[in-house]
């Protein structure tokens, strides 16, 4: 009786994560043919002031100077770089007022006090937007943790308009330097692989549209129809909330790969890349409820399950356990986790490697066995409803 109701179970499970694998390979295969990585372009004479750019920042002084140099190293389609700072106590407006001593294109603002109803990022985001120049045909949205190459802004301009995108943003190339965000830090990458397209390949449905806030490209006259950052006031997930609404409004929206382009240091370490980061990897402010099930079911069957099953199946196996089921399974799992590491060499770019032999960048390599933590790390997430965010407690 006991074998029967193990091989009920593992059919069960089989028939689920056979679903699921389909669906996922079948996104992943777009991937194969997905745009190549921008390429850095030199600036034109007609893009001179094309761009605004805006930073919000709060408590950046430990990370901010590398963005403040790289905005400075970008080219005249920058008319202006206004930083909208949320009363930081750290020295963050000591930093940028030195960078405006040298560019005057640096403008420094403070953003009035929070409003119920907002989170803080689109908040500061949406009074940079009011205050940019009228003349600015594009708002450049970047994070203060990001490190932007030159030619960052005249490619991105270059293949918006030559690919007729309304809201284009990029992946960036990922920064990482402790043992503990070198193992988890893929992991959690991978749940956005599994859940949506690459970047580079061509979004279609508005629902499983992909945005990357830390560097967010929109024409002005767009975000000025969406009512500037209104629609994703509320959302700790603003640009997917925000790309998805304009998406849904008529507008072209894209997701490139932008790894030659600008870097990010997002976290320090384990425990910070499981508490900030977790924290909007669920995207359930810009997922209906019933999708975001089925997402997460998704990542429970083919990233969560694989690696604890093959070994519980393998055990059964190696008790003299076998049957249609448990073969079938234990194959299917095992597959999966191939596929996972295969992955790896997917994601490899999108890491920058200063010594990609020390030991803490050799833990990329086994960052599948991270998997069930990454994906309990979004279930936990998904049902969270106070969250704390830079000093600031909010509740859903």
């Amino acid at each position: 009786m006991k074998l029967i109701t193990i091989e009920t179970v593992t059919f069960i499970i089989f028939l689920s994560q056979l679903l699921a694998t389909m669906i996922a390979i079948a996104r992943l295969l777009k991937g194969a043919t997905r745009r190549p990585p921008l390429i850095k372009q030199e600036p034109t004479p007609d893009l001179l002031g094309k761009v605004s750019i805006v930073v919000p920042t709060l408590n950046e002084v430990n990370r901010i100077e590398p963005c403040l140099e790289g905005l400075t190293r970008q080219s005249y389609a920058v008319r202006e770089i206004i930083v909208v700072d949320s009363n930081s106590h750290d020295g963050t407006t000591e930093k940028v007022k030195q960078a405006g001593f040298f560019d005057p294109r640096f403008r420094l603002t403070t953003d009035p006090a929070l409003p119920q109803g907002w989170v803080g990022r689109p908040w500061a985001l949406h009074n940079g937007f009011l205050e940019s120049s009228q003349n600015s045909e594009w708002i450049l949205g970047i994070d203060a943790d990001t490190r932007p190459q030159p030619g960052l802004v005249e490619t991105m301009v270059k293949a918006a308009e030559d690919e007729d995108y309304d809201l284009l943003s990029l992946s960036p190339q990922f920064i990482l330097q402790y043992p503990g965000e070198w193992w988890l830090q893929p992991a959690l990458l991978m749940t956005l692989l599994y859940r949506f397209e690459s970047a580079g390949v061509r979004q279609a449905a508005p629902e499983t549209v992909m945005a990357n806030g830390q560097c967010f490209l929109i024409r002005r006259s767009v975000l000025a129809k969406l009512g500037g950052y209104k629609s994703s006031s509320d959302s700790f997930c603003d640009d997917v909330t925000l790309a998805r609404q304009a998406a849904k409004s008529g507008f072209s929206v894209g997701f490139l790969d932008g790894a030659n382009l600008i870097q990010v240091r997002m976290y320090e370490g384990l425990r910070e890349t499981w508490q900030e980061w977790g924290r909007s990897l669920d995207l359930k402010d810009a997922t209906p409820s019933g999708q975001l099930w089925q997402e997460l079911w998704l990542l429970l069957s083919v990233q969560g399950l694989p690696v604890p099953l093959s070994l519980l199946l393998l055990g059964y196996l190696g008790w003299g356990y076998s049957s249609f089921a448990l073969v079938a399974a234990t194959i299917l799992n095992l597959l999966l986790v191939l596929l996972r590491f295969a992955l790896l060499w997917a994601i490899y770019p999108s890491y920058y490697r200063w010594d990609k032999f020390s030991p803490p960048a050799m833990l990329f390599w086994l960052s599948p066995l991270a998997d069930p933590l990454a994906v309990i790390r979004i279930f936990l997430s998904a049902q969270q409803d106070r969250v704390q965010w830079r000093g600031r407690f909010y509740s859903k």
